[in-house]
């Protein structure tokens, strides 16, 4: 937990040290997504109404042509994608399947065979395939790997403890932009601390309070944080907080207004194997209320 840039609680278990390399899942995603701005303010990407298929033409004639910077950047392509874990068919595990056979442009060919659900930027739907697609364009728009700008970028100018890694898609490959990158805890709290101050002479003027504000509202009860909205691959909670969630738990938590940043780097366990009943989403949200109240009245 930090409170206006200084630590007031850290914490590790369960063999944890304060070099390891914890993989964030898809907290990743609020990061690589932070990246567009970098890319655009220094005029490798026009802007969030540029077309998807400007950057990767292998796009166009799919579902994605006609897809804009902003509809990545807010889970609204329109595709039709199902991300549902315990489904072996769905999307997103087979998407899974073809990083894992590590083909070259397996995951793109994925992407390229999905149908339309909704006209681009209407409808919100969790979609880590438009995350890894932001990934490649942020490649082909800079000309640079993704870990190497976000080491020029952010990482090497934000004081960063420790080295961090993307995963590839392959050898050799592009990095996967909305999953799988291994970052060391207190590097996680500084990239909060970088988000918490508007990020510098890095992003646009205004881009933080822009990736803050709701692109579409939420119901709480129906997704795994309890979000009310998402913005610029960020989540809200419900007192306006953004919030990075990775899988089982982890959270990148940046609450700019009590200039409060909470990281969490969680291994709760899954179905089937859940038995204590505890209601964990309940108790997160809980838990940084109350670290804020907290911290607002020291």
């Amino acid at each position: 937990m930090l409170h206006r840039g200084q630590i007031r609680l850290e914490r590790y278990a369960l063999g944890l040290t304060e070099a390891t390399r914890w993989s964030t899942m898809s907290m990743v995603k609020s990061m690589t997504s932070t990246l567009v701005g970098a890319a655009i303010r220094e005029g490798r990407i026009g802007g969030l109404a540029d077309d998807v298929i400007r950057y990767l033409p292998a796009l166009r004639g799919s579902a994605y042509d006609g897809v804009s910077v902003r509809d990545l950047l807010t889970m609204s392509s329109g595709t039709a994608w199902v991300e549902d874990y315990a489904d072996r068919g769905s999307h997103v595990n087979r998407y899974s399947k073809a990083l894992g056979d590590r083909q070259p442009g397996g995951v793109v060919a994925l992407l390229r065979s999905l149908g339309r659900a909704a006209p681009p930027g209407t409808r919100f739907n969790y979609n880590t395939g438009d995350t890894y697609l932001l990934g490649c364009l942020l490649t082909a728009a800079t000309g640079r790997p993704l870990a190497e700008y976000m080491a020029e970028r952010i990482w090497s100018r934000w004081g960063m403890e420790h080295d961090a890694y993307y995963t590839l898609d392959q050898e050799g490959g592009q990095e996967i932009g909305g999953s799988r990158a291994g970052m060391a805890l207190r590097d996680l709290g500084r990239f909060g601390q970088f988000i918490l101050a508007g990020g510098g002479d890095i992003l646009p003027m205004g881009w933080v309070e822009q990736a803050a504000r709701p692109a579409f509202a939420l119901d709480p009860a129906q997704n795994s944080y309890g979000a009310t909205g998402y913005g610029f691959s960020w989540w809200i909670d419900p007192n306006g907080a953004m919030v990075a969630v990775g899988f089982a738990g982890q959270t990148l938590y940046v609450n700019r207004a009590a200039e409060v940043v909470i990281v969490t780097l969680s291994c709760w366990p899954q179905p089937p194997h859940v038995t204590d009943g505890i209601d964990r989403k309940a108790e997160r949200l809980a838990f940084c209320a109350a670290v804020v109240a907290a911290l607002s009245r020291g």
